[in-house]
C-alpha cells in the first residue's frame, strides 16, 4: 500500500461499497469509489507497519495522521489529506489503488480476506463510522431517547451506534419498510413513516420529544423534522450532506438553546474503536449491503441505488 513515494496496492473488489452520486460528475465521469478493503501488494519507502499480503480497510478519505487536525481526531481536515478520485488519486472501485499516506490512513485487519466477518468490515470505511460520528457528536449516552432521521445505510448504522452507546429509546424516521425492519433489528424501538407536522407529532407521541437527533438525509425537510422533534436544550447532529444553503436558525431556534453539530466524519479516528465490536460480532453493520454486483457492473450498482432498488451495493470481482 503506497504512501507518497509508493506504488500501488490491489483493493479487494469483493468488498467495495457503492453509494449513489450526485452532480456534474455523473455527466462527465471521474474515478469512483471511496469505501474499500484492500490487500497490500507493495509499499513505498516511507510506509511503516504494513507489508505485502496485509488485509486493510481504507477510511473514505486519506490522511497523514500526524498534522494538528489529525492529532485532534479530525482526520477529515488533514492538512495533507484528500479524497479518492480527485487530484490524480485513484478511485477505490478498480483493479488497483494507490493510497497516499498509507501509513497514516490504512488500518490493518487481523483477519483473512475470506473472513466470514465480511462485509461488515467495509462498513467501517464510511457508513458505520459516519453513523457513529453522528451518535458521538449528538452526545448519545445511556438511557437517552434518540431520533434518527433517514433509513439509508448511514441512518441504519446510526441506529447501531446509538444502541451501542446505551440509548434506551431509538425512533427511526423512515418510509421504506424493508429498511425500517432492519432498523428494528439494529435496535430501533419505534418507527415513524409520516413526514412533516404529522411525522413530528408521531415522533413526540411515544417520547414527548427527544434530546438527541441524528439527521442522516441532508434535506431541508429532514432538518425541519429534527428541529420540530428535539426538545429545548437538545442536540442535533447533521450527517447528511446539506442539499440546501439556508436553514432555520433565527430567533425561534435561538431561544430554544438547540445545539447544531455533526458534519463530515473523520472515519480514521473511529475505525479502531469500532473494530473490536465487529470482530466479536457485537455489531453487524454489513447487513446494510443488500445486493452484490461484479466489478464490471459497478454502473448498474449505482443505478440500482439511485432508483431505490438497492439500499447499498457491494462490488465483487
Amino acid at each position: 500500500m503506497a504512501a507518497r513515494p509508493g506504488r500501488r496496492h490491489r483493493p479487494d473488489p469483493r468488498h467495495q461499497a457503492c453509494r449513489p452520486g450526485r452532480g456534474e460528475h455523473r455527466r462527465r465521469g471521474r474515478p469512483m469509489g471511496h469505501e474499500f478493503l484492500g490487500v497490500v501488494e507493495e509499499t513505498g519507502a516511507d510506509v511503516a507497519g504494513l507489508t505485502a499480503g496485509d488485509l486493510v480497510v481504507a477510511p473514505f478519505t486519506y490522511s497523514d495522521s500526524t498534522c494538528d487536525y489529525c492529532a485532534k481526531g479530525l482526520h477529515i481536515s488533514c492538512r495533507n489529506g484528500g479524497r479518492y478520485g480527485f487530484d490524480g488519486v485513484d478511485g477505490g472501485q478498480g483493479e488497483a489503488v494507490r493510497v497516499p499516506h498509507a501509513h497514516g490512513t490504512l488500518v490493518k485487519l487481523p483477519v483473512a480476506a475470506d473472513s466470514a466477518l465480511l462485509p461488515s468490515l467495509p462498513a467501517l470505511s464510511d457508513v458505520m463510522t459516519t453513523g457513529h460520528h453522528g451518535a458521538v457528536t449528538a452526545g448519545v449516552g445511556r438511557g437517552d431517547a434518540v431520533l434518527v432521521v433517514g433509513d439509508g445505510a448511514v441512518g441504519l448504522c446510526a441506529v447501531i451506534a446509538a444502541k451501542r452507546l446505551g440509548a434506551e429509546r431509538i425512533v427511526l424516521a423512515g418510509r421504506h419498510e424493508a429498511r425500517t425492519d432492519l432498523g428494528r433489528h439494529f435496535g430501533a424501538t419505534d418507527v415513524v413513516a409520516a413526514r412533516g407536522e404529522e411525522g413530528i407529532a408521531r415522533i413526540r407521541e411515544p417520547t414527548g420529544g427527544v434530546d438527541k437527533v441524528i439527521e442522516a438525509v441532508g434535506t431541508r425537510q429532514a432538518l425541519d423534522t429534527a428541529l420540530g422533534a428535539v426538545l429545548d436544550g437538545g442536540t442535533i447532529s447533521r450527517l447528511g450532506v446539506p442539499q440546501y444553503e439556508q436553514g432555520p436558525i433565527g430567533p425561534a431556534e435561538f431561544m430554544r438553546n438547540i445545539t447544531l453539530t455533526g458534519g463530515a466524519c473523520p472515519a480514521r479516528a473511529y475505525i479502531e474503536q469500532l473494530l473490536p465490536d465487529v470482530l466479536d460480532g457485537t455489531i453487524a453493520p454489513g447487513r446494510v449491503f443488500d445486493r452484490e454486483f461484479p466489478l464490471d457492473r459497478t454502473p448498474d450498482a449505482y443505478r440500482a441505488m439511485a432508483d431505490r432498488q438497492v439500499l447499498k451495493a457491494l462490488v465483487r470481482p
